[in-house]
């Protein structure tokens, strides 16, 4: 279960310890060169699987037209053809397709019900619901799969994923299934999957809505945040990763998902800078060689500092805790923790990975604003303050203690050492997404698109920008 998925520098500072006495903003001014966040549309490399980032499609009402409406879809959700079947033990599976591009049409309806009662879904094996009694809402912005919201009066909401024929050479399948079932049925995190069909699959419905960049912000919501990181990184690495007795652990059973992804998107990467379409600008600035080399030397630099057994713990983790992945129960059933309220969607990029990689890529989404005029931008500016981060740390880590991680007298000492972790690791944040816009850019290029929706190329460059920035301030440069 292992197969890959497809923000000006700083003086250098003397020493690792110096630089962990300053504060993050050090590493990141308070205004720099544009930093371009992660497209919300999704690119046609052929070379590695590689998923979109896209604000969730899982539960938000909002973004939901009804059946009636004649919205405009990419081709991509009602393309029809082949793909493949992705079952997953211990689910209930339909052997029966759904046509996405027939969705107001009353054979669909028919074959929709007659997937329900196969997987014996709760609520919705009784007589009274008929095909003709089925509400049907198509989900506006998932590209990757058709998404639709399916209701009827006397049963419980269901989310419907038809998948995309074409979206199978972008994400696996396989993984992303096992991996739902596994967080959703044993560890309650993230929303379960009731059962597949031929071509996708029937998920849980969240009354709720998505965080908001500011809601990030809120003292609260991001402790409720920290507590939710904490308990998917409870979860057990080798029981999501299939592992055998003999194949547990980094470097054998799986390998860190920011080392993994930087080195198997390096060669598509390659191929898309080697395109006529990029300018011999835009080649010196990415300039790929020397990014290799870099990222090289930063690798030999933290495995002194921080590998499997003295540095941050290995831990599964989301690795894209957007605002958008982030949704807000309307409602909380008596009794249950009100960290609770916050549910974590959209698992595409999780991997084994350090905590502090997962912690650094969240604060580096606090600068996002995916909803706003210039969705591409980030703003280094908005990046949490020490005490903003420090209230993060401090719910995690009691979070965490309470999950049965070791107890550290010392909290004090215990916050500075998370702090140092998660700053040695955000430079491989900025690597990873680096590298992947390059390789998205790929459709704009060979298109020559001149005013691209995204523009992939200039993200690369800030995140690379950003990336050598903090490997100056690290005194690895």
């Amino acid at each position: 279960m292992s197969t890959p998925l497809i923000t000006k520098a700083k003086p250098r500072y003397r020493s690792f310890s110096q630089l962990f006495r300053s504060s993050i903003p050090a590493i990141m001014p308070a205004r720099a060169s544009p930093i371009i966040a992660p497209s919300l549309t999704i690119s046609t490399s052929r070379s590695i699987p590689i998923p979109q980032r896209q604000l969730s499609t899982s539960s938000v009402a909002s973004y939901a037209e009804p059946v009636s409406s004649a919205a405009s879809s990419s081709s991509i959700l009602f393309n029809d053809d082949d793909v493949e079947v992705v079952t997953e033990e211990g689910l209930h599976h339909s052997e029966t397709k759904l046509e996405a591009r027939r969705y107001k049409r009353p054979e669909f309806a028919v074959d929709l019900l007659q997937v329900l009662q196969d997987l014996e879904i709760p609520s919705w094996v009784r007589p009274d619901i008929t095909p003709e009694s089925l509400q049907v809402k198509k989900v506006a912005g998932s590209m990757t799969n058709a998404v639709f919201f399916i209701s009827h009066p006397n049963a419980r909401t269901l989310l419907l994923r038809i998948y995309g024929s074409s979206s199978g050479s972008l994400i696996s399948r396989p993984r992303e299934l096992h991996t739902l079932h596994i967080l959703s049925s044993q560890y309650r995190i993230g929303p379960r999957v009731y059962g597949t069909f031929e071509n996708g699959r029937v998920e849980e419905y969240f009354e709720s809505t998505t965080l908001t960049a500011e809601d990030l912000r809120e003292p609260t919501i991001s402790q409720w945040t920290g507590a939710r990181m904490a308990e998917l990184h409870s979860v057990d690495i080798e029981v999501v990763e299939d592992t055998t007795p003999s194949k547990r652990g980094e470097g054998k059973g799986w390998e860190i998902g920011a080392k993994k992804n930087v080195k198997s998107w390096l060669s598509p990467a390659r191929e898309v800078l080697a395109l006529p379409g990029v300018s011999d600008e835009d080649r010196k600035v990415l300039d790929i060689d020397d990014f290799e080399s870099q990222w090289t030397r930063y690798l030999k630099w933290l495995s002194g500092i921080d590998d499997v057994n003295t540095g941050s713990k290995r831990v599964f983790a989301h690795n894209d805790t957007q605002y958008g992945n982030l949704l807000r129960l309307a409602k909380l059933k008596e009794g249950v923790p009100e960290h609770r309220q916050i549910i974590v969607v959209d698992f595409e990029y999780a991997s084994p990975n350090p905590a502090s990689f997962d912690i650094a890529n969240h604060f580096h989404e606090w600068t996002a604003a995916y909803d706003s005029a210039t969705p591409h931008l980030l703003d280094p500016a908005r990046y949490p303050t020490p005490a903003q981060r420090q209230n993060f740390y401090a719910a995690y880590l009691a979070h965490a203690a309470r999950l049965g991680a070791p107890l550290i007298a010392d909290r004090k000492h215990e916050l500075a050492l998370l702090e140092r972790q998660v700053c040695a690791w955000s430079p491989a944040s900025h690597a990873m997404w680096a590298v992947w816009g390059i390789v998205q850019a790929r459709e704009n290029v060979e298109s020559e698109t001149k005013e691209p929706e995204f523009d992939y190329i200039g993200y690369a460059k800030c995140r690379m920008e950003g990336f050598r920035r903090e490997l100056a301030a690290l005194g690895v440069l």
